[in-house]
């Protein structure tokens, strides 16, 4: 378990490749399911250990910022969006009808909280199966984090640029040139800088970390999945649920974060999840299987 959660913090100095990160750190989660009792406590730990797999492999892709720009798909995101658009992105035509140059408008506010709330929306909806639906926390749990993990591998595979990104000039790391597109407001990170001043720079550090990580938006996949998880649980924390994803979708395209196409992306993951996971059971009832025996051995004499 230390291993793996030392493993990521450390990959520059002892020259990790990126693609080990994730096998090296996916490893901690199994490690504590094996040296600790089953509780609650290990179950919110499993899944703290899980997302801190997830952040480095959503991170690591960036490591080299160079050869990541080289690799970037810029154009197909925005062709379809156009076509979405009937011409023009979405985003742009939101931005033109509704904001406001150079300004963050009230109207503007809300929208950036909402997207920043989605840090804790997912891992709040698990905790909360644990608290008051225990019975559909373990499926739940494996669900939501499925779709993480999936995406990641996207990022690695094909990092996608997002639309303040690719319309934004010329690309300081290797010079290339961006798409002939009207530039794209970030209004998260202009709304960011008069919020929180000094101490922006090392929150989105903390947070960011990998700005050509677009398709799909897991933002929008990740909530999606809260909303049908939550509507499991109840028709009233369904109705909070996708009340809350149908917020988050608008303020991803209007504030310049996704396209609407990386939404539909992450819909598509997420509910390829959702519906067809039950294929995925057998498997992962016998990995869980086999865990538990080395659960059983490790304290056998306790």
């Amino acid at each position: 378990m230390a291993v793996g959660v030392t493993a990521p913090i450390v990959r520059r100095r002892v020259r990790l490749a990126p693609s080990a990160i994730p096998l090296i750190a996916g490893l901690s989660p199994i490690a504590l399911a094996v040296a600790a009792r089953r509780s609650r406590a290990r179950d919110v730990g499993i899944c703290a250990l899980q997302m801190w797999a997830y952040a480095y492999a959503y991170k690591t892709p960036h490591d080299d910022p160079a050869a990541q720009a080289a690799r970037v798909h810029v154009d197909y995101p925005l062709v379809l969006d156009r076509l979405l658009g009937l011409g023009e992105t979405p985003t742009l035509r939101l931005q033109r009808a509704l904001g406001r140059p150079r300004q963050i408008r009230p109207f503007d506010k809300p929208l950036v909280w909402t997207h920043w709330m989605w840090f804790m929306v997912p891992h709040a909806t698990v905790l909360y199966l644990l608290l008051r639906r225990p019975q559909l926390f373990e499926r739940g749990a494996v669900m939501m984090y499925a779709v993480f993990d999936l995406g990641s591998i996207a990022y690695h595979l094909a990092p996608t640029a997002p639309p303040w990104w690719a319309t934004d000039g010329e690309d300081a790391a290797d010079g290339r040139g961006k798409a002939h597109e009207p530039a794209v407001r970030r209004m998260m990170a202009e709304y960011g800088e008069q919020f929180w001043r000094d101490r922006w720079g090392p929150l989105y550090s903390v947070l960011g970390g990998n700005p050509l990580a677009a398709m799909p938006s897991l933002h929008f996949a990740t909530s999606v999945m809260a909303a049908h998880l939550l509507s499991e649980a109840g028709s009233l924390p369904g109705a909070v649920g996708w009340t809350y994803t149908a917020a988050l979708g608008f303020a991803l395209v209007y504030l310049g974060e996704h396209y609407l196409i990386d939404l539909i992306g992450g819909v598509v993951l997420c509910e390829l999840i959702y519906r067809h996971g039950h294929r995925a059971a057998p498997a992962l009832s016998a990995a869980g299987r086999a865990i538990q025996r080395l659960e059983a051995l490790a304290h056998a004499q306790t």
